[in-house]
């Protein structure tokens, strides 16, 4: 049984969205403070986290990048009807997707089962003969996808599971242009709408995260308007 935590300090949004969720089989965990959740996350990390942003104590941005410093659990955020600036911020943070209050419980349902299915993906038949397509090397990169394990020059690189499959996506071909209706379709499922720049804010978390091991990485190329390119050194 999948863990879901439930993060929001309106006690009718997590009355009835857990119930919602438990209705659907999952075990859910509620809090109504950025630091009681993160003192139980340090305990015990459920499977997946779904927060608000404005909260007492500890807020959602805060909450993540204290996630982010040890994990990298897929995380949703509930961000305000009227402010963007939240949803850009939570994504490259390293938020792997928002839901916009007010919400649909189904819309919020959908988003949970695209991000563990993504999950699951990741990390299910680890036991399995290797594929051919299971370990990518280019040049100064090392991508295991059963492992979910990423080195750049040596160096581990943690990634969400979003960040880990756009660049898998970019890196199976380099020199060739993945456009964002492409990487939507990999990183996201068929039934999830996502904008352009939900795409754009991972790649730039994706670039951050590797120019922490290596200043000097620039093997990911955005061509303006069109999309994105790994280009292999």
């Amino acid at each position: 049984m999948s863990r879901i935590a439930l993060v929001d300090d309106d006690r009718n949004i997590l009355t009835s969205v857990a119930m919602t969720l438990e209705a659907e089989g999952y075990e859910v965990e509620t809090f109504t403070d950025g630091q009681s959740a993160l003192d139980a996350f340090c305990r015990k990390l459920p499977d997946i986290a779904v927060l608000d942003i404005k909260m007492p104590r500890m807020d959602g941005m805060e909450l993540l990048q204290r996630l982010r410093q040890r994990t990298t659990m897929p995380v949703i955020f509930l961000t305000s009807k009227e402010d963007e600036i939240d949803e850009v911020l939570g994504l490259r943070m390293g938020a792997d997707d928002y839901v916009k209050k007010p919400f649909s419980q189904r819309l919020l349902l959908e988003r949970i089962r695209a991000l563990m299915r993504r999950q699951e993906a990741m990390t299910a038949d680890a036991t399995a003969p290797p594929e051919e397509n299971r370990i990518i090397t280019r040049g100064e990169l090392t991508m295991d996808a059963l492992r979910h394990a990423v080195t750049w020059k040596g160096h581990d690189v943690a990634l969400t599971v979003t960040e880990f499959l756009l660049l898998q996506a970019l890196a199976q071909r380099p020199g060739f242009v993945k456009s964002r209706d492409q990487l939507m379709d990999v990183a996201y499922d068929d039934q999830v709408y996502v904008d352009d720049r939900t795409i754009d804010s991972h790649i730039k978390r994706l670039r951050k995260k590797m120019r922490a091991v290596d200043p000097d990485f620039f093997a990911i190329e955005t061509l303006y308007g069109i999309g994105y390119r790994y280009n292999e050194a």
